[in-house]
């Protein structure tokens, strides 16, 4: 087996809910994983949109530290209940946090990555995601992808009803 991750919130390569985005409450939707190999002392997490126009790809989410004994996230889940010893990095809103899909126009796709990593890094500093791949460089042990995919429903709708 290897590093999985998965959520419930919708299907690998699938439609991810409003509730989720911009349009809807901006939360995090429930993450687990499983599988994290033996050897890994942290995880790091970053969400982005590779399909965003500039800069590409637009990063939603950034964190670092993550116990490697932590299964995932709950649903919603805020900053203060993060596992213990968790960090955040900067997103392209230049702020820490998640920050839901919401692309200009079209259908983006959003990937969620999940590294295991042989270190706890040190404090970075809120890095950036160039940054925090830098710091693990060397140090990762296995990886995975979840994507989802997402198309603003307000502007959509008006498409579909104009033919744009």
């Amino acid at each position: 087996m290897s590093l999985t991750l998965t959520t419930t919130a919708f299907e690998h390569g699938g439609q991810i809910p409003t509730k989720y985005t911009c349009e809807g409450d901006d939360i995090v939707p429930e993450l687990s994983w499983t599988e994290v190999p033996a050897g890994a002392v942290s995880l790091a997490l970053i969400m982005d949109d590779p399909d965003a126009p500039d800069p590409q790809p637009w990063v939603h989410w950034v964190l670092y530290n993550i116990p490697a004994s932590s299964t995932g996230f709950p649903e919603g889940i805020s900053p203060q209940d993060l596992p213990a010893g968790t960090r955040e990095g900067l997103n392209d809103w230049n702020r820490t946090g998640w920050g839901g899909p919401c692309p200009p126009k079209g259908r983006h796709r959003y990937s969620f990555r999940l590294y295991a990593l042989d270190v706890v890094l040190p404090d970075l500093r809120h890095p950036t995601k160039a940054k925090l791949l830098s710091a693990m460089d060397g140090h990762i042990l296995a990886q995975t992808e979840l994507i989802g995919s997402y198309e603003k429903i307000k502007k959509g709708f008006v498409q579909s009803l104009f033919g744009r």
